[in-house]
């Protein structure tokens, strides 16, 4: 398993869970003199980024690009792939596809969370997840042409009513027909749906693609009470070989939690 550590370019975001808010240049250099494997960002859209200059700073400071994230499609740009109209939806499913085009020149992932929306008086349950899955199977097929998956993140009950759960995350995956998707498990989420997190984790196997390693809190890891453990074992049990990424507070404040996650990783993986 490998380290990896979020990084916000999201001003509407401020106060959310990335731990790393100093701009690229100096949460990349952070990053990698702390030993991070990786770097998560969370940016405002690919026009925001200079993926040569970003290429550069990723090297200058040994550090690769694990994913890039969408939310700000919704979170800045009100965008989601379940939305009542079809132009939306369309301009949502592109916006994925910029995301997954600047991640993948960097053999990097793109993630789909808070942008797959939800069902509402508009827009029912079965036609919500229609609308999802149609999203994933064009982001999906998208993303293979770099050789890297689509990543899809079931969230809590109060952020979407969509997949919340690992089991249902997994009924989703699997009725496609796209085989290029794979699991987002963040365990604060899973804290709050799964009854058993080590055994969700064993009913997602190979379909986990990566994990964000967070605290029952959502401060970072070893600042609340989960217990890690048996999670550990699991994903040693499926022989998961991605990143644990701290995707948390930044509590109390961004360098001590880039640190304190990265002294929990050292010491839960210490074995690997």
């Amino acid at each position: 398993m490998k380290s990896c550590i979020t990084i916000s370019l999201v001003e509407e975001a401020r106060g959310g869970p990335f731990v790393l808010w100093d701009g690229l240049e100096k949460s990349i250099a952070f990053a990698g003199e702390l030993g991070y494997d990786a770097v998560e960002i969370f940016a405002p859209s690919v026009e925001s980024l200079n993926l040569d200059s970003l290429g550069n700073l990723l090297d200058g400071a040994g550090v690769r690009l694990a994913a890039l994230g969408t939310g700000a499609g919704w979170v800045k740009h009100r965008l989601q792939l379940a939305d009542a109209d079809a132009k939306k939806r369309s301009d949502a499913r592109a916006f994925v596809r910029t995301i997954i085009d600047a991640a993948g020149g960097f053999g990097a992932m793109a993630i789909i969370g808070s942008m797959q929306g939800r069902s509402d008086a508009e827009v029912d349950s079965p036609t919500a997840r229609a609308y999802l899955a149609e999203a994933l199977e064009d982001g999906g097929e998208h993303a293979s042409q770099y050789g890297v998956p689509l990543i899809y993140e079931p969230l809590n009950r109060y952020e979407t009513n969509q997949c919340c759960t690992v089991a249902q995350g997994v009924e989703l995956l699997q009725s496609l027909s796209t085989s290029n998707v794979r699991l987002l498990c963040d365990l604060f989420h899973m804290g709050i749906e799964e009854t058993d997190i080590a055994d969700a984790l064993t009913h997602g196997g190979d379909l986990v693609g990566h994990i964000h390693f967070v605290d029952s809190n959502r401060r970072p890891v070893g600042c609340g009470h989960m217990q890690y453990g048996r999670i550990i074992e699991a994903l040693r049990a499926i022989d998961y070989q991605g990143y644990l990424c701290a995707e948390a507070f930044p509590w109390p404040d961004p360098h001590e939690a880039a640190r304190q996650t990265m002294r929990a990783f050292r010491y839960w993986t210490q074995t690997d």
